[in-house]
């Protein structure tokens, strides 16, 4: 029987003595919730995990373009697509989407990710020039005012994160896990670039009808295992891999609240986390939003929600508000500021 360690996390700083520290970062944690497919959950002492997986919640992750994953970080959505569910057409034009990028910037982003594929439910395939004509010309143009934040790719194609790393790109990011191109985790490797693997069932065009699992939780930590173990397989190091358990991707609602629930369990994969909720539907139903352009605030309740769960990556349209609340939500935790 295989069992899974999700540790308790706190936050807060006064730690006891036992209080063991979740993956070198502002939580900790002296109790584990034990959970498997075919018994009920548990709840044990922190030292009574085994080794392996111990080591696993407490190492300090490696820092990830250059960002320390030792305090949260915000990575800004910048989409150069016409049909983005939230912002689509408005970045496309290069002058637009510069212009987006440096008031990201200012907002006090700490990374930006550059698309040029919508993954919404529904969305359909993007050829690999058209992407690329989308996306390399913008990275091109922001490096070339100055942008100085890493950037990241968000595709699941080869050939668009080889034109965007020629322009400057730090990091790609694949919606589908590298399940997608067989040629994209190779040319990560080649080129030594920290990647983000998500996790979704199904395609854009298809994975809103009827998605199914056996346990949401322990399926989509089992998939993103595999996904994390192939990508070594080819030389990409954990230490250079973010996981992102991908809210909304082949997923209903009642899946999404499963999995932010007990968010902290992806921590057993030895990675640092990214959570993308920003906008998305079951924050617009929840909340009674039903404009994307109205959820900021619902959004933002879901992120710090991760971040008091260890998350050190939170993925968000809403870059200057979401600054802000970060910004409070541990000066109201730590009695400083961040």
């Amino acid at each position: 029987m295989t069992l899974y360690y999700r540790p308790l996390v706190q936050i807060g700083p006064t730690r006891p003595d036992a209080a063991l520290p979740l993956a070198g970062g502002l939580g900790w944690f002296t109790h584990v919730e034990v959970l498997s497919r075919s018994a009920p959950c548990r709840i044990i002492e922190a030292d009574q995990v085994p080794e392996a997986y111990l080591v696993r919640l407490t190492a300090a992750r490696p820092d990830i373009a250059g960002l320390s994953l030792a305090r949260p970080q915000i990575m800004g959505i910048l989409n150069t697509t016409p049909d983005s569910f939230s912002d689509g057409g408005q970045h496309a034009g290069i002058g637009d989407a510069v212009a987006a990028g440096q008031a990201m910037q200012a907002d006090g982003a700490d990374i930006l990710d550059i698309g040029g594929e919508s993954t919404r439910p529904g969305a359909t395939f993007v050829a690999p020039q058209e992407e690329i004509n989308r996306t390399a010309p913008v990275i091109a143009a922001l490096r070339a005012a100055g942008m100085d934040l890493p950037i990241s790719i968000d595709t699941r194609k080869a050939a668009v994160a080889e034109a965007a790393v020629a322009m400057g790109a730090n990091l790609v990011n694949d919606v589908s896990g590298f399940t997608f191109d067989p040629g994209l985790a190779p040319f990560c490797q080649k080129h030594q670039l920290p990647v983000c693997v998500m996790h979704a069932q199904g395609k854009p065009e298809t994975m809103h009808l009827n998605p199914q699992y056996d346990n949401v939780l322990l399926d989509v930590f089992d998939a993103l295992e595999r996904q994390i173990a192939a990508l070594e397989a080819v030389g990409v190091p954990r230490g250079a891999i973010l996981a992102d358990p991908g809210i909304g991707f082949g997923k209903t609602q009642d899946h999404n609240l499963a999995l932010l629930a007990r968010i902290s369990l992806f921590h057993m994969l030895g990675a640092p986390l990214l959570l993308g909720v920003s906008r998305k539907k079951f924050i617009g139903t929840i909340g009674q939003a039903p404009d994307p352009t109205e959820r900021a605030a619902g959004s933002i309740a879901v992120a710090l929600a991760g971040l008091s769960q260890g998350v050190q990556m939170i993925r968000v349209h809403d870059v200057r508000a979401t600054r802000q609340a970060v910004a409070l939500w541990h000066a109201a935790y730590f009695g400083s500021i961040l």
